[in-house]
């Protein structure tokens, strides 16, 4: 708050801050990408009841770099320290220059808010962040994919179930580890050697071992763990195995959609280049406009007749705010009837 001074909160000491959120109910929360913090503040008992996102109010503005730091530079001249960005912030006691970087991250926030406010004003898009900022306080990040093992980097070059079956046993067992020491994944074993050893498929401790991707010291630290895993998934039986892919949820992948239903890839192309139009019009990024993904699913599936009320109906349906629903209906319907 203005005046106020800057206070630092350690989590790590104070893991229920339920009584300070209760004393901020009905006050604005000024946050930068507030998707990023808001579900680790939920987790300390801390739930906004009104924001301001300094970060979505820089992409409605159109500022060409949208970070805390380039976003203070180009509407207050000044410039962030960002040295101590990186450091590992679980270390305690923290040092006192991170203590400092801290504090002044965000202590011309308030500053940032009151200079977005007003251009977002003067550009007639305050209104469009209010709505935005309504809908983030009931913000909630998505759930647990589904087999998040799938998305291995370096997946494509797999060609059988049982290949499929040796990455998922590996990515299991890898992942237990990491959350058991608290790192990245990746730094016990990469990607790329979970992949190598479901193409390989070596029978046995020994096979696994003479493999060159299976050399560095995750590998070899817990070389029993990963020939466990892909014994396991040599021995399953046909019936086990994952299948090549998961059923789709919502429309397929848009390039595919030629082939499938010409029809629908013309409305899509059309959508897009009517969104696409709008947004550079608005001087907003596309995204930020509406959302990709129920332009897709209105291309796909239209409502019939595909008339303006019925996208206003399908857009408001999905959560599409009123501003986006007023800027993009009418010209959604008419790309849908080309």
């Amino acid at each position: 708050r203005a005046g106020s001074g800057t206070l630092l909160i350690d989590p790590a000491v104070l893991p229920d801050l339920s009584a300070v959120g209760a004393v901020l109910e009905g006050v604005e929360w000024v946050l930068h990408a507030a998707t990023q913090d808001l579900p680790c503040l939920a987790d300390v008992g801390m739930r906004p009841t009104r924001l301001f996102d300094t970060e979505l109010a820089s992409r409605l503005a159109g500022l060409p770099r949208v970070g805390l730091a380039a976003a203070v530079e180009e509407l207050l001249g000044l410039s962030l320290a960002k040295e101590h960005s990186a450091v590992d912030w679980s270390v305690r006691p923290l040092p006192e220059p991170w203590l400092r970087y801290a504090a002044l991250d965000v202590e011309v926030l308030i500053d940032l808010r009151d200079a977005l406010g007003a251009e977002l004003e003067r550009q007639g898009k305050l209104e469009w962040a209010r709505q935005e900022f309504e809908a983030l306080v009931g913000f909630a990040p998505a759930g647990p994919r589904n087999d998040p093992w799938r998305r291995t980097s370096g997946m494509h070059r797999l060609r059988t179930r049982r290949q499929l079956a040796i990455v998922r046993e590996l990515w299991n067992a890898r992942d237990e580890l990491a959350r058991a020491q608290d790192v990245s994944p990746g730094r016990i074993i990469p990607d790329s050697s979970i992949v190598e050893a479901a193409m390989a498929q070596p029978a046995g401790r020994r096979a696994l071992m003479a493999m060159s991707t299976f050399t560095g010291r995750g590998s070899r630290r817990y070389a029993d763990v990963w020939a466990d895993a892909v014994g396991r998934a040599l021995e399953l039986p046909e019936a086990d195995l994952p299948p090549p892919t998961l059923p789709a949820e919502g429309p397929p992948p848009a390039r595919v959609w030629g082939d499938r239903d010409p029809a629908a890839a013309a409305r899509l192309a059309r959508a897009r280049a009517a969104v696409a139009a709008l947004a550079a019009q608005h001087t907003v990024p596309v995204e930020n406009l509406l959302s990709p993904d129920v332009v897709r699913r209105l291309s796909w599936a239209p409502p019939q007749p595909a008339d303006e009320a019925a996208v206003r109906a399908f857009l408001a349906e999905r959560g599409a705010r009123p501003w986006q629903i007023f800027l993009t209906a009418a010209a959604l319907a008419a790309a849908l009837t080309g």
